[in-house]
């Protein structure tokens, strides 16, 4: 499924070797236990967290523990955090590290979601340098040997690009990496990636690995963004929903030890199923994990001839059992259709004017008064 081959480039992030330069974006949602395991099950990488609010996590909130937990196979092993405060983001980190809850962490800067950057979060906060510089800063300090590295984009909008600024500042306070996806608040998850300012922030920070992220729904896409921009590796978000054999093609299109793909019908369909029985193991419930399911059966058959009724019932089953038997009507030898499978999937949306704190742009400095408001940016959301 994919013809393009690049000479084998390993990333190495802190202490962490991967003999994959691949890492697997966090998405809210998506990127727990369940899909880390499958996705890891076809390929090599570094798999990610779903992000992780420090407050949450520094309050200990019942549900925010149970997702840092990982399964005992995976290693190593990643959590995103999520904060506007360095207090504590620093103490979050210190507890992640002092109870083994990861082998790396990485910090969200790129959520562009309007009820967190409207309270100076996720996106928005890169524009505040300094407060950018000292969350980045502490947390490093906090982290130890741990690496500790970030994820960001370009800036809030075109007129307010922070990455390049950004960059340097968590290069200067000793992050193990830095990531971005190159978009700007404003673009959402709309248009084109513009993967020449993940060049230019190659050129700028030269001591740690740079990665890239958006628009990558192939290996062939992978291999393209590194040979045009020089980066050190890929990150993947949407591009892996409904298919997390993408690992696999990754790995090999990077010189790695992988098993072809043959993504016929009834493979895909293992695919899901094997998905479905996982998630079932993360929650201890069956109902909970084929309800949770549900949201990937379009991505999962995208192109392939499964007819309504069959995609209704796994959007509405409830039991392992239900499942199967739905999966077991499909014509199991049914070829990959090709670019009807292909391309797009996930939210996309419109540009949109960003959401921010009154007066935000006017000043990079922040306010004493607004650091309370900006508390209220902690909230459970999608990493961008």
């Amino acid at each position: 499924m994919t013809l393009a081959t690049a000479p084998a480039r390993p990333l190495r992030i802190g202490p962490i070797d991967l003999d994959v330069p691949v890492v697997l974006a966090p998405m809210a949602g998506i990127t727990n236990t369940a899909f880390r395991r499958l996705c890891r099950e076809y390929g090599a990488g570094l798999y990610v967290s779903e992000m992780i609010t420090s407050r949450a996590l520094v309050e200990r909130n019942e549900t925010t523990m149970r997702l840092i937990r990982h399964h005992e196979s995976e290693t190593p092993r990643s959590i995103q955090l999520y904060g506007v405060d360095p207090k504590t983001i620093a103490e979050a980190v210190r507890i992640i590290v002092a109870e083994d809850h990861a082998d790396h962490i990485d910090l969200n800067f790129g959520c562009p979601v309007p009820k967190v950057t409207r309270r100076g979060g996720g996106a928005a906060l890169p524009w505040k340098s300094q407060l950018f510089a000292d969350i980045v800063d502490q947390a490093v300090k906090a982290a130890g040997s741990i690496p500790l590295t970030v994820k960001m984009r370009k800036g809030i909008d075109r007129d307010h690009l922070t990455f390049l600024d950004a960059g340097r500042a968590a290069e200067d306070a000793g992050a193990a990496a830095v990531a971005l996806h190159a978009r700007t608040a404003s673009e959402f998850y709309s248009g084109h990636a513009d993967w020449n300012a993940i060049g230019e922030l190659k050129q700028a920070v030269t001591s740690i690995p740079v990665l890239g992220n958006g628009d990558i729904w192939s290996a062939d896409d992978a291999v393209r963004m590194m040979e045009q921009t020089d980066c050190d590796g890929v990150v993947v978000g949407r591009g892996c929903l409904g298919r997390p054999w993408l690992f696999g093609e990754l790995a090999a299109a990077f010189g790695a030890e992988s098993h072809p793909v043959d993504a016929t019908l009834g493979f895909v369909a293992d695919a899901f199923r094997r998905h479905a029985q996982l998630l079932v193991e993360f929650f201890d419930d069956e109902d909970r994990g084929c309800r949770d399911i549900r949201k990937h059966v379009s991505w999962y058959f995208k192109g392939y001839p499964v007819g309504g009724d069959i995609r209704t019932g796994l959007a509405t089953s409830s039991s392992l059992a239900e499942i199967d038997d739905l999966l077991g009507r499909l014509d199991h030898t049914a070829p990959y259709p090709g670019a009807d499978a292909e391309g797009q999937r996930g939210r996309s949306g419109h540009p949109k004017r960003p959401a921010l704190p009154d007066k935000w742009l006017e000043s990079r400095e922040i306010e004493s008064s607004a650091s309370e408001m900006m508390r209220g940016a902690e909230i459970e959301n999608s990493g961008g």
